[in-house]
């Protein structure tokens, strides 16, 4: 029988969008309200369920495309200029997902203004519906000031609505909105940590059966995400899957376990989606904040996987990459007795694949530099030594594996960043 993975999507968009909110505490719970705000004004437009479930998705992603610190900073403009930019990316980034490919297309056009009624297309393509409510309702949520009691803003945030007119929204989107703001449980349920809980029963997203080819699909979406964001990170999660894959088999796994051992390595960085990218190709050498920041990647992805208890073993694989044998790693501080012989291989696989990349701050070292530094590692009990002596026997290939997959992903980079250029936003 084919092994079949659950994937909760409400669980897991909703870790992801905590994820994505993370990288700056001004955007604390944005997602979340975009998505909440988008679902009162399609339930009050009578939409169909299918279609509110897939508004609520892609609400809970619509920034998913902003890729910068300073960009998300931008977004959380009233009047944005820029937005089809970061639209169009998060649609491309989406799009490969099949469960998530209506939500990629309400995405996609979710800054085109109203422009009364011209903006039922863009560029050619039909405007869904759905990108009309969630730009009023990113608009709405932005404008809600933290530091006050959200009752008490009601009426400004109504007459700046009001006040932006046609231009920006759907005349018949902003009358569901207005209608609902005079209701107190609208403003509240948008501030109240129970956010989450009023989400996730209000919408019914359903539980998805992947078999492997599906699973890894949804590995590759993330991976896009992960990666994409810079040059300098566009290949890494392919080169440590590949490599990580190849020494589970010099390793004696079975198919199966070198199936999820690929998918851990697309998968381990997830929680870099909470690290800027200003931090990510910085040039220089981090401040004591900026890589404290940084060591908390491990931990984001482990809590963005836990609910998924199908990739319970994959997740242990991929977010334990930096813990090490002597209990120096991090996040969990783990020893050699508690770290599967998967999260021992991958993290070998990542710290080859890092040392042979370019990074902002060095070129990549050559494989015989790769390979002494990897040695004293495991002579230091940091990386396992059984695991390094097959990347010494085997380096040539194990390095060759890399680059064919490296380049790979190379290719699908710049083919992502072509239909940028050309793409609805263009």
């Amino acid at each position: 029988m084919k092994p079949q993975y659950r994937l909760k999507l409400f669980d897991f968009l909703n870790c992801l969008s905590d994820i994505l909110d993370w990288i700056s505490p001004v955007l604390n719970d944005h997602h979340k309200q975009v998505a909440l705000i988008a679902l009162r004004i399609a339930d009050a437009l009578d939409l169909p369920v299918v279609e509110q479930n897939e508004i609520v998705c892609a609400g809970i992603l619509h920034d998913v495309g902003a890729i910068s610190l300073a960009e998300r900073m931008e977004t959380l403009k009233f009047e944005y200029a820029n937005g089809q930019i970061h639209a169009e990316m998060g649609y491309q980034l989406i799009n490969i997902f099949e469960p998530m490919k209506k939500a990629a297309e309400m995405i996609r056009f979710h800054h085109t203004p109203w422009e009364y009624g011209q903006g039922r297309f863009c560029n050619g393509w039909q405007v869904p519906l759905g990108s009309r409510i969630l730009m009023l309702a990113d608009r709405i949520a932005l404008l809600i000031r933290r530091e006050r009691g959200v009752l008490g803003q009601t009426e400004e945030i109504k007459a700046r609505i009001i006040e932006a007119g046609e231009a920006m929204f759907e005349p018949r989107v902003v009358e569901a909105f207005l209608e609902l703001a005079e209701k107190e449980y609208f403003w509240l349920d948008l501030v109240s940590p129970m956010i989450s809980k009023q989400l996730e029963q209000s919408v019914m997203l359903e539980t998805i059966h992947m078999n492997k080819r599906e699973l890894l699909s949804f590995s590759s979406l993330i991976r896009r995400m992960i990666d994409f964001r810079s040059p300098f990170t566009a290949t890494h999660s392919s080169g440590v899957s590949a490599t990580a894959e190849y020494l589970g088999m010099l390793a004696g796994l079975n198919e199966h376990e070198c199936f999820e051992l690929k998918v851990a390595g697309y998968l381990h960085d997830l929680g870099k989606l909470a690290i800027p990218t200003e931090i990510l190709e910085k040039p220089g050498k981090l401040t004591d904040d900026e890589f404290n920041l940084m060591r908390g990647h491990t931990f984001y992805t482990y809590r963005a996987l836990e609910p998924i208890e199908d990739l319970a073993l994959i997740n242990k694989y991929g977010s334990y990459h930096h813990e090490r044998l002597d209990g120096t790693g991090y996040p969990f501080r783990l020893e050699r007795k508690d770290l599967p012989l998967g999260s021992r291989l991958l993290a070998v696989a990542d710290v080859f694949t890092a040392l042979t990349e370019d990074r902002p701050y060095r070129k990549g070292m050559s494989n015989e530099q790769t390979i002494i530094v990897i040695d004293k590692m495991g002579q230091n009990n940091k990386l396992d030594a059984e695991i390094i002596e097959l990347v010494k026997a085997h380096h040539e290939a194990i390095n060759q594996t890399r680059i064919e997959a490296q380049d790979k992903s190379r290719q699908e980079y710049r083919l992502f960043l072509g239909q940028l250029g050309t793409g609805a936003a263009a």
